[in-house]
């Protein structure tokens, strides 16, 4: 299920034998340029035809409409809304803390230097929506961007089939919620493209933020410049440094929190202790199976982007992914 790299008594650099995925974000930076040619000349003629071919949906709007928006709200399990309402709390009293304030410095008699913090005009807001369903994106997009006071926001998240080619109803209601009623069922290479140039409603926007799969990621590194972003945040990974003192359960339920998001997500395990890469290995049996998305957390681990790295201490391991010396790191 998942593979085993002996880096024990090995010789240079470590970091060159971990597990890489087969594609990189600079090939698919290559791959997605035409897509986002597309957006750019075509507009929401390109994103309907784009969404069609990638989705399997043939929207007639790419813009949900605002009724949609207010009824997933209205259909939203009691609980869950209270677990959302309760992350909005949280998230906004952190991001509230974090606004920046002017600040002054006399540097000569006459003269000043003021650092000033002025929020964009406008954010386009990706929330992945694929694979799986993260009203957190919602939530961890949104209020920052609130707190920051831009003025205009705008989210999109990729249609899906079961829901009328809509995006998920939970991140519609999130998206209510919050009072964001400007959100596009558009996902993928061609949301960044959209946000970055404007197409039919939705206008150009000034950054664009928000996790998601390669080829996000990929749109973001080329169009950056034309657009401001907010970092290449995808596909997901995860690496555990462990030794024999770890759980192995909870080293084997971290590995596949990762790899359940994609099955291009990286998952690697890396530890001089051979009893608890065994263990792991174990635990993985068991538990894939039992997990929600078994066959997209199976391809995951198998992948060559994920594995078990033994390694000969702490330190190495250290050495086999950090930019730096191990020496000058600390606990």
């Amino acid at each position: 299920m998942i593979s085993r790299i002996d880096l024990r008594g090995t010789q240079g650099d470590p970091r060159l034998a971990l597990p890489r995925a087969e594609l990189d974000v600079a090939d698919a930076a290559e791959r997605v340029r035409p897509l986002c040619e597309d957006v750019r000349h075509r507009g929401t003629e390109a994103l309907i035809e784009l969404t069609e071919r990638f989705d399997g949906v043939r929207l007639t709007d790419i813009r949900v409409p605002r009724q949609a928006i207010d009824a997933a709200l209205t259909d939203l399990d009691p609980a869950v809304r209270a677990a959302l309402e309760e992350s909005v709390r949280r998230v906004r009293k952190v991001h509230r803390d974090q606004r920046r304030t002017d600040h002054t410095t006399r540097v000569v008699p006459g003269g000043t230097v003021t650092e000033r913090w002025i929020p964009v005009d406008r954010v386009g807001l990706y929330v992945p929506g694929g694979r799986a369903v993260y009203p957190s994106s919602v939530i961890m997009n949104v209020v920052p961007a609130q707190e920051a006071g831009v003025a205009s926001l705008a989210v999109t998240s990729p249609p899906q089939r079961e829901f009328g080619g809509l995006p998920h109803p939970t991140i519609l209601a999130a998206c209510a919620l919050l009072g964001v009623d400007e959100v596009y069922a558009v996902g993928g290479a061609q949301a960044v493209a959209m946000f970055a140039y404007g197409a039919g409603e939705c206008a150009r926007a000034d950054m664009v933020t928000g996790p998601g799969n390669i080829w996000v990621a990929a749109a973001k590194r080329l169009l950056k410049g034309v657009i401001g972003i907010d970092a290449e945040a995808g596909p997901t990974e995860i690496a555990v440094l462990a030794d024999a003192t770890a759980n192995p359960d909870y080293v084997a339920a971290d590995l596949i929190s990762q790899a359940e998001h994609d099955v291009v997500a990286a998952s690697v395990l890396v530890t001089p202790d051979e009893a608890l890469a065994d263990a792991v290995t174990d635990r993985l049996a068991e538990r894939v199976p039992a997990t929600k998305h078994a066959d997209r957390v199976r391809e995951a681990l198998g992948g060559p982007q994920s594995g078990i790295v033994l390694v000969d201490d702490v330190e190495h391991g250290l050495a086999s992914w950090t930019p730096t010396p191990p020496s000058t790191w600390r606990s």
